[in-house]
């Protein structure tokens, strides 16, 4: 029994196994679908250092039907077919990044070795011709379903042999599938076509990679051998920005509206520094970012988008001599927001992840105007060098979470935000909107009626009456349709005014409270001893930033809800307790605030004059995130109107200041320079004033040289 127990106890080596159905299971798992297994394919032609690529569908009277892929890249020796084809995982493209050919360097694509289980999915049995420059052409057969059959992968074996032939290339690969897994009608054909179209990145400069298509034509047709490319409207946008995002998640770009038809094109300078990018983010728990800097590395970027309602479709369809449903359809394939590696395709690769950063879920929450993925044609271009963190899942469909794939994120998002923001301001003109006091005038008979009796005294026949009644009628229904339109949004917000009343005061009075709870024990006990309660403080006071940002979103909209109550204010202290609100904030940002020493006491609500200096001061604290913390200053100015009652109070800032042309639409509803804003903070701050017989201005104080807002309240009167 001793002798017995002591064999039990002795280790014993089992080596791992694998059984051959490897292939099948881990292409279905790993490969999403048929045409993104083709574009790995191609992809390796791309990393053989090809100049073109043939896609051929064909029927072969005894294999069958069966798809061929063809290049003209280095091919490969016996020895790598042996060491690296047939070698599962093998890590021979990460120990060889780079593809060189005549000077020239590719940074190869595939590292995953996705090619092999790609032609196990597509197909029962493949069919491989390959000869590198100066060698011999090698036939390689591999029977996928008989493999499968086997019991161990140890058993398994591809054929090998010597082409006796004149090879197709003087150097290359071709690959025949045949017993193909799924029939490719016209309609898949047609969705690769699209697909290839994404492969290669606009970013890239790569014009000595060209791919090529054919496949049978209907009945007797022949077949025809197409380029894959893309529409030429494709690269004339209506919408674009363009740019780069620096190392430390800076971004800096050109954002350009060209229309098709009318209208001059415009051009804009755009910069979003990291600092507001990071205010924006909704869940800043989710990763340990850095308000001070972003790690994703720098990359660059193109946006581009169109309106796509039937007129618009129209429009393009007569400009480039198209079709309407070409138009859509050509965006269709291209959707979405692309990333490209060292200038070949990461992802998206199918349908179902074409919006991988939530765009249209993130459409759908805001009254406005957003962008939907059916309208956006992207590109980003990362390189392994400079992003190295952000890496693709195995199957290629998703980018592998982490910190700096998280900054990506919301960088990304933030540029979609800030074309989206211009794109309204060349939608909405002018022209068309004007502020609610200048609308309900124009609704006025005395003019009229002044006209008229002039023509009546100076003779006039009916016809000049009946002329100018008809222009009035013309000016009285067109002021009556953006009426409708400003009280349609009014509506909307009416309800939820209310409850974000409701929110902005319960989290406001709190977070306060938890705030100074948490300044204190900073002050009092950092730095702190104990590891595990040093990283509860820090969930805590990232929980307090969420909920200050929540209660800074709904702000807005809650100001419009206070009711108009009798007591009065002193102007400074409202002042100073907004600027207590956001200590934190202003602290961090290194912004100097500069409150007169008077006492100043007037004839306004104190919620109501907080919701006209919280939306200067927010507005101004985050424009001036765009300079230097040396140049950050808020002034306030309070100086009583000479020969009245009235009090006027300023506030100017340093930040990059109001662009001319939006002067004068700047307080109306719904128009905001701010990504992520509702246009309402400015509306809702100058209505206020106006319900105290005030009026609330800006002026241009010339470029980069901040923004100055004045308003005029009323005095407390001394009884």
């Amino acid at each position: 029994m001793a002798q017995v127990a002591s064999i039990l106890n002795e280790p014993e080596r089992i080596p791992f196994r694998m059984h051959p159905r490897v292939f099948a299971a881990l292409g279905a798992d790993l490969v999403t679908n048929d045409v993104v297994a083709v574009i790995e394919l191609v992809k390796n032609s791309y990393d053989a250092f090809a100049s073109t690529v043939h896609l051929r569908f064909d029927n072969d009277p005894k294999e069958g039907f069966y798809l061929e892929i063809e290049d003209d890249g280095h091919g490969m020796t016996k020895q790598i077919i042996e060491d690296v084809w047939c070698v599962v995982a093998t890590p021979y493209k990460t120990q060889n990044p780079f593809a060189r050919k005549g000077g020239k360097q590719r940074r190869v694509a595939g590292e995953k070795g996705l090619g092999r289980l790609s032609a196990a999915r597509l197909g029962q049995r493949l069919k491989m011709l390959t000869k590198a420059p100066d060698g011999n052409c090698w036939e390689v057969s591999v029977n996928w379903s008989g493999m499968s059959e086997g019991e161990n992968i140890s058993d398994s074996f591809v054929e090998c042999k010597g082409y006796t032939d004149e090879p197709p290339f003087s150097s290359g690969t071709r690959l025949r599938i045949y017993g193909l897994s799924r029939p490719w009608d016209i309609n898949r054909i047609y969705d690769l076509e699209e697909n290839l179209a994404r492969l290669i990145s606009p970013f890239s400069g790569v014009g000595d990679f060209r791919i090529f298509l054919s496949h049978p034509g209907q009945g007797q047709a022949k077949i025809e051998e197409v380029e894959i490319s893309s529409l030429e409207f494709l690269s004339r946008p209506k919408y674009s920005i363009r740019g780069h995002v620096d190392k430390r998640g800076n971004v800096q770009g050109t954002y350009r509206y060209a229309p098709i038809e009318g209208n001059a094109p415009r051009d804009k300078k755009v910069h979003y520094p990291w600092e507001r990018i990071y205010e924006l983010i909704q869940e800043r728990t989710r990763y340990p970012y850095d308000p001070a800097t972003a790690h994703c590395g720098s990359f660059d970027f193109e946006i581009r988008t169109w309106d796509i309602a039937t007129n618009d479709t129209s429009e393009i369809a007569r400009r480039f001599n198209l079709q309407k449903n070409q138009i859509r359809k050509a965006i269709r394939a291209h959707k979405g927001i692309s990333v490209y590696r060292d200038g070949i395709l990461v992802l998206p690769k199918s349908e179902n992840v074409r919006d991988w950063l939530g765009l249209d879920l993130r459409r759908i929450s805001r009254i406005g105007t957003r962008l939907s993925t059916s309208q956006i044609v992207g590109y980003v271009s990362i390189s392994a060098q400079e992003n190295a963190e952000i890496k693709d899942t195995s199957d290629r469909e998703r980018l592998a979470q982490c910190l700096e794939v998280g900054e990506f994120e919301e960088i990304l998002k933030a540029i979609v935000t800030l074309l989206e923001v211009e794109r309204d301001t060349d939608r909405v003109k002018p022209s068309n909107e004007r502020p609610l006091e200048d609308l309900f005038g124009k609704l006025s008979s005395g003019d009229i009626l002044e006209k008229i009796t002039a023509l009546s005294e100076q003779g006039a026949d009916t016809s000049e009456i009946v002329s100018v009644t008809e222009d009035y009628i013309d000016s009285i229904t067109s002021t009556s349709k953006t009426l409708q339109k400003h009280f349609v949004y009014y509506s909307r917000l009416a309800t939820v005014g209310t409850i974000a009343n409701m929110l902005v005061h319960e989290i406001r009075n709190r977070t306060i409270a938890f705030g100074s709870l948490l300044d204190f024990v900073k002050r009092r006990f950092t730095p702190f001893k104990d590891a595990d309660f040093e990283d509860e403080f820090k969930h805590a006071d990232k929980a307090v930033d969420a909920l200050e940002h929540l209660s800074n979103t709904f702000a807005p909209l809650a100001s419009r809800t206070f009711s108009r109550r009798k007591r009065p204010s002193i102007l400074e202290e409202q002042i100073r307790e907004c600027l207590e609100l956001h200590k934190n904030n202003i602290r961090s940002k290194g912004i100097r605030c500069n409150v007169p020493d008077s006492t100043t006491e007037v004839a306004v609500d104190p919620g109501e004059l907080d919701a006209i200096i919280l939306n200067l001061l927010t507005n101004a604290i985050y424009w001036m995130s765009d300079v230097s913390k040396i140049d950050r200053e808020l002034t306030f100015l309070v100086t009583p109107i000479h020969d009245t009652d009235r009090v006027q109070v300023s506030v100017r800032d340093t930040g990059p200041g109001i662009e001319k042309e939006k002067l004068e639409e700047i307080f109306w509803p719904g128009v905001t320079s701010k990504p992520g804003g509702i246009g309402m903070g400015l509306t809702v701050a100058s209505e206020i004033v106006a319900a105290y017989k005030g009026q609330m201005s800006t002026q241009y104080l010339g470029n980069k040289k901040g923004a100055l807002f004045a308003f005029d309240l009323p005095l407390k009167k001394n009884k």
